[in-house]
């Protein structure tokens, strides 16, 4: 199986666990597992896309920083930025999967 497809597998699941992680209570749940796991996917598909000599728009990602904030709305802020990090990069994932097909 194509390594791309493997890492937006999961990064479509992290995109759950999140989701099932917050819905389950407010402040409760700590940020950090998730921050790790993007962070290793971010570098997997980093390394993936930079053997394929596809550098310029995996460069726009950062990993993000792991920090576990006490106050809830620090935490939904965090959740938030590995949502919307985690979108993107599936989407340019599947983007580059799509184009490895043709």
């Amino acid at each position: 199986m194509n390594e791309i497809k493997i890492i937006v597998q999961m990064l479509k699941q992290l995109l759950k666990d999140m989701e099932i992680v917050s819905s389950q209570g407010s402040g409760y749940y700590t940020c950090v597992p998730f921050l790790k796991r993007y962070n290793k996917l971010l570098e997997e598909g980093q390394r993936i896309l930079s053997q394929s000599g596809i550098t310029s728009v995996i460069r726009t990602f950062e990993p993000l920083q792991e920090s576990d904030p006490k106050d809830p709305s620090d935490k939904s802020k965090v959740l938030l930025s590995i949502r919307v990090e985690t979108s993107q990069l599936i989407t340019l994932l599947e983007m580059v999967s799509t184009e490895d097909k043709k």
